[in-house]
C-alpha cells in the first residue's frame, strides 16, 4: 500500500479527551486507513475506542452492528493465553462508541497501537463497513491483538470519526489519516 496511501493529516495528543477527525474524510477515496500509534492512557483499565458522524449531523452516535475478537498472552510466566469472542466489547444496533481495545493499562510500558479502515464513507447508497485491528499491552501485564468489525447502519456519509477512551484522557500517542488511492 505504500505509494497508494495518502496521508491527509496527523493529530498528536496530549491529555487530550478526544481526538476527532473532523475534515479529509469526503468522496476522494473510497477507502481511508486511520494509523493510531502508541496511544497511552491517562487512566488506567479503559478501553479506546472510536464513533462516526454522518454529514451535517451532530454528535457522534450513528448505529453501529459490530463483532469483537481477541487473541492474548500473559506475561507472567503462566504460560495462559487464548483466542476468543468478546460479547461485551460488540454492538448489536447500539449507537456507543465502538471498542478497539480491551482492559489498556497506564503504565509506561502499556499503550495501544492500530489501523481503523473505513469502506466507501461518502457513499449515500450503501452502510459504512469499517474493520479495525489493533495491539495493546493490558491491564494485567501482557499483549492483547484485537480484531473489530461491523458497520455504521446508514446511507448517510460519514465524514468524521472520534477517538476517546471509556473514561479518562488519552496521555499521548498519534493519530494519522490516510486516503487510500485505487490501484
Amino acid at each position: 500500500l505504500g505509494g497508494n496511501m495518502v496521508l491527509l493529516s496527523t493529530t498528536t495528543a496530549s491529555s487530550s479527551a478526544t481526538i476527532d477527525i473532523t475534515s479529509g474524510i469526503d468522496s476522494t477515496y473510497k477507502e481511508y486507513q486511520v494509523h493510531f500509534i502508541n496511544i497511552h492512557p491517562e487512566t488506567d483499565d479503559k478501553h479506546f475506542t472510536f464513533q462516526g458522524n454522518a454529514a451535517g449531523g451532530s454528535g457522534f452516535n450513528e448505529t453501529i452492528t459490530s463483532t469483537h475478537f481477541r487473541a492474548y498472552q500473559l506475561d507472567n510466566g503462566s504460560g495462559t493465553g487464548g483466542l476468543g469472542y468478546r460479547t461485551a466489547n460488540d454492538q448489536a444496533q447500539a449507537t456507543g462508541y465502538q471498542r478497539l481495545t480491551e482492559e489498556q493499562g497506564n503504565a509506561n510500558s502499556e499503550s495501544c497501537s492500530g489501523t481503523l479502515t473505513l469502506f466507501n464513507p461518502s457513499s449515500t447508497t450503501f452502510v459504512k463497513h469499517f474493520i479495525a485491528r489493533s495491539f495493546s499491552m493490558m491491564l494485567d501485564s501482557g499483549p492483547r491483538d484485537v480484531f473489530a468489525a461491523g458497520y455504521f447502519n446508514t446511507t448517510s456519509a460519514i465524514d468524521e470519526i472520534s477517538f476517546k477512551f471509556t473514561s479518562g484522557n488519552i496521555d499521548s500517542g498519534t493519530i494519522k489519516l490516510y486516503g487510500i488511492k485505487d490501484s
